[in-house]
């Protein structure tokens, strides 16, 4: 493809808005601090994605503009087959946590082991996929993305094998943390191909449609859950689970071409791999939307891993109804991101919107907290259920534009952000993982209050570190 002056600005790590503070390069160089110019041509048709004619697109187009009609549907079905199997691939870990999620008092009556045990297997999990990122984003710099996606897969699924047989609760959270380091290559992988093939506005739509597609794990993980136990056990879900990593992995066998050119890859060892993230992590724009989306992904897991007790235990609520009003929660996330995406990026500043929905999300937890501790009375399910469907829908807000925020500030370790990203979002959400369980499960308080307090330090994070103020006059668009 011809280099437009947005990319070559990019390879050259050079700022294409002015040469403010947070637009110097980072002290590493393969790690530049970049802000998009909403001006410039975006690169969304990169060389490299399979199928697609090396021919110049359109800036701010599908990058098909131009071309012959059969190409241009050639190109359009390759754009659309790439989609998928990136969708699939993110919509994988809430199919291991979420299919999961109506069987939790089952596990903790099979393994006779208390809650707060039981949720660790969440915990772990969790922890293992943020670890495991570490590893592969940069193996993914240095190697390319397919070979270290088809290993994470193929290990993924012989994990969840072993977890449909665990006879103990000890050995399910091992095989868990097994089956996170795992399953953490298709998360980061995902969001490193999205930063191979997309820049700019083009970036946070995709990842927007990525939400889509991969929203709808939890709508339908959840309610396969609760069928599944009605003709097994617990045990039942790995199974299936199981069988879903197998036709992805074929899937990303068969479709998944490499993205990242060999030219393009690092050829340093671990040494310049740290190099690269303590460059990242010096940006501090970068850490401000890392830390306020690892925050804000806290207060989703804090619902997440709570909600089963909260819902079943305290309000008397099946496993049916259950999986049907974290399917509607679901619903709302996904209706709001495809609103963001849209309709809101690309006319009002990324910033804004992210400010808009951390703000929400802030007023939903207080006012969860406030019922809880009986501010309001007794209070039923149905308000509590409402509380936490505006939270819930405001992650659509703030989830897919801190990724795309933070992932526009560089291009050469996509795979190292990516997993700086991955990393802090998962070993913030495990450590606020077994604070919801402390108090027992005859309360939501914990809940409530954990999420007050990881909302209040995301709205902190993002106003103090990234200062969108100071930049809203040179990122016009929202970038």
């Amino acid at each position: 493809m011809p280099d437009s002056g947005g990319s070559r600005a990019q390879r050259a790590h050079i700022p294409t808005t002015g040469a403010g503070a947070d637009d110097r390069p980072l002290p590493h160089g393969d790690a530049g601090a970049l802000s998009v110019d909403p001006a410039a041509p975006q690169v969304t048709a990169p060389a490299g994605l399979p199928g697609t004619p090396d021919l110049p697109g359109t800036p701010g187009r599908s990058g098909t503009a131009g071309l012959p009609g059969p190409a241009a549907k050639a190109a359009r079905r390759t754009g659309l087959l790439v989609t998928m199997v990136l969708g699939g691939l993110t919509a994988l870990p809430p199919l291991s946590m979420d299919m999961y999620l109506p069987a939790l008092p089952a596990v903790t009556d099979s393994l006779s082991a208390p809650a707060a045990t039981i949720q660790l297997t969440l915990t772990a999990c969790l922890a293992g996929m943020a670890l495991g990122q570490l590893v592969v984003g940069p193996m993914s710099d240095r190697w390319g993305r397919r070979k270290p996606l088809l290993l994470g897969m193929v290990v993924y699924v012989l994990a969840t094998a072993i977890c449909a047989l665990a006879p103990t609760a000890e050995l399910l959270i091992g095989f868990r943390l097994l089956q996170g380091l795992a399953g953490a290559a298709g998360i980061v992988i995902a969001r490193a191909v999205v930063r191979d093939l997309y820049d700019g506005v083009e970036m946070a739509r995709f990842f927007s449609t990525l939400m889509l597609i991969s929203g709808v794990a939890p709508v339908i993980a959840p309610v396969i859950g609760g069928q599944v136990l009605r003709i097994t056990d617990w045990r039942g879900i790995f199974v299936v689970l199981t069988v879903v990593g197998i036709v992805l992995t074929l899937v990303v066998w068969k479709w998944l071409h490499e993205t990242l050119p060999p030219a393009d890859r690092h050829t340093g060892g671990v040494a310049d791999a740290l190099r690269t993230m303590r460059g990242l992590l010096a940006d501090r724009v970068f850490t401000g939307y890392m830390v306020a989306g690892g925050l804000a992904f806290a207060v989703l897991f804090a619902y997440i891993a709570a909600s089963p007790f909260v819902v079943q235990e305290i309000y008397g609520a099946s496993p049916q109804t259950f999986s049907l009003l974290f399917g509607l929660n679901s619903i709302g996330l996904i209706t709001v991101g495809q609103i963001n995406g849209k309709l809101l990026v690309g006319r009002i500043s990324l910033d804004k919107v992210l400010g808009f929905g951390l703000a929400v999300i802030v007023l939903a937890a207080v006012a969860l907290l406030l019922m809880t501790t009986g501010v309001f009375g007794e209070v039923g399910l149905v308000p509590v259920a409402a509380g936490l469907f505006v939270l819930m829908s405001a992650m659509g807000l703030a989830m897919p534009n801190t990724n795309a925020q933070a992932l526009m500030r560089t291009k050469h370790a996509a795979g190292s952000a990516s997993a700086l990203l991955g990393t802090s979002s998962f070993l913030i959400g495990a450590v606020a993982s077994p604070l919801v369980g402390i108090a027992g499960e005859d309360t939501a308080v914990p809940m409530a209050l954990v999420q007050v307090v990881c909302a209040v330090a995301a709205v902190a994070c993002f106003l103090l570190l990234c200062r969108p103020w100071q930049r809203a006059g040179r990122e016009a668009g929202g970038l």
